[in-house]
């Protein structure tokens, strides 16, 4: 066979994989965004559910220790297998993950979305490893095109679900061939979750004032409080994750972690901060909120995921950086609505150590006026946020790295 006729068949087995692979993965997150809007609507009106929590949490631990397997590791069973692929990702991580999320926000666990979105994409995508016969590098590319897929439909940002597919794989591993599959994927996905009737919610930074040396001051320091701040959830997500490691029969640990969760929420007389949070976070671009919804939802949230509740961290560390954002009015000179902005992203690009897809992802939501303040606080936060982030397979090679591969690699095209 030909070189040319090879390398034709090739464009049409990738076009294939990522038209289906986007088709479904976008259908799979428009049913989950939509069942998630349908159980937040509903626990909101009988807040009796939140005192279901622990058996909830049962179930859910249950569900994954009689049936999970490897599709316990979540996320960082995506990264592994694309670091050293050893096995295809089963298909059964989907609807447990599906599943498993959609009881978390039910019962008013402080969870997020992007977690979920990713790990059924990356399941989905994965079954066309054996359908293709796929090679081991091929499939690195398949597991590419699900976290793209996932992540921008979710979200709505296609360009930074394609760039945070990329990033968070490490982009010194990454081959110029990945590239257009994910983007492409990504944009399929959200354009397929559009079509079926999903809308994401819109924010808005009205001003945004020209760049000094007082207001460039204000957003270093304001980035090196958001870096300090994802530096704080990831311990605190390592802490409580010891911690619970200590009760050796796997269900029992959302069972307790449901109990102390539902005495918090008791104590704090509110449901703010449970759940994604969608509307303290609108509120937070508007109108002062509380001065500690930062630190309360930061604290839930690593409690919730570590005790073994589904879901993602992405929407709650937006719930962090904005809120926290929103309080910092106070001592640094800049509009409130770009705090919060810059919170939004900044906290999720040092937690993650994904500060190109978090700038990517700024811009998409919040425009390009607002790009220079964006990506000043998220590469500080980036560099202040410590050695670990919230996806440990990145820290096999470490995660600082690939900030320099992606420089180094700009500079080599």
């Amino acid at each position: 066979m030909s070189s040319t006729k090879t390398h034709l068949l090739n464009i049409i087995k990738w076009t294939v994989i990522c038209v289906i692979s986007g088709v479904l993965i976008g259908a799979a997150a428009a049913l989950f965004l939509s069942s998630l809007d349908f159980v937040t609507n509903w626990r909101e009106n009988h807040l009796w559910i939140i005192y279901t929590l622990p058996v909830i949490g049962f179930l859910i631990g249950a569900m994954y220790y009689y049936l999970g397997g490897d599709t316990k590791k979540g996320n960082n069973l995506l990264l592994e297998e694309h670091n050293d692929p050893q096995t295809k990702i089963p298909f059964k991580m989907a609807p447990l993950v599906y599943i498993g999320t959609i009881l978390t926000h039910l019962a008013g666990g402080s969870a997020g979305r992007e977690g979920t979105a990713v790990q059924m994409g990356g399941a989905i995508a994965d079954q066309f490893t054996a359908l293709f016969k796929l090679n081991d590098k091929q499939r690195k590319t398949i597991l590419i095109i699900g976290i793209s897929a996932g992540f921008a439909a979710v979200f709505g940002t296609p360009i930074a679900g394609a760039i945070f597919a990329l990033e968070i794989m490490l982009f010194k591993n990454i081959r110029i061939a990945d590239i257009i599959p994910s983007f492409a994927a990504a944009f399929i996905a959200h354009y397929t979750c559009l079509y079926l009737g999903i809308h994401h919610t819109s924010y808005s930074i009205p001003l945004v004032p020209s760049m000094h040396a007082l207001p460039l001051v204000s957003t270093f320091l304001a980035g090196l409080i958001f870096g300090l701040t994802a530096l704080l959830f990831t311990k605190f997500n390592m802490a409580w994750s010891i911690l619970f490691k200590k009760i050796k029969y796997e269900p029992l640990r959302p069972f307790i972690g449901g109990i102390v969760i539902v005495a918090a929420i008791s104590l704090l007389g509110t449901t703010k901060h449970i759940g994604l949070g969608i509307p303290t976070i609108v509120e937070s671009f508007q109108n002062h909120v509380g001065n500690y919804d930062f630190l309360i939802k930061l604290l839930l949230t690593t409690f919730t995921l570590s005790a073994g509740f589904k879901g993602g961290e992405v929407t709650p560390l937006f719930f962090i950086g904005a809120t926290l954002g929103n309080i910092l009015i106070w001592f640094i000179p800049l509009p409130m609505a770009l705090l919060a902005g810059m919170g939004f992203v900044a906290v999720f690009a040092g937690a993650t150590h994904c500060a190109v897809a978090s700038i990517v992802l700024g811009i998409e939501m919040f425009g390009l006026n607002a790009g220079i303040y964006i990506g000043i606080a998220s590469v500080t936060a980036y560099f202040t946020s410590g050695a670990d982030g919230i996806y440990s397979a990145q820290l096999k090679e470490g995660a600082k790295h690939q900030f320099y591969s992606y420089i180094k690699r700009i500079s080599d095209l």
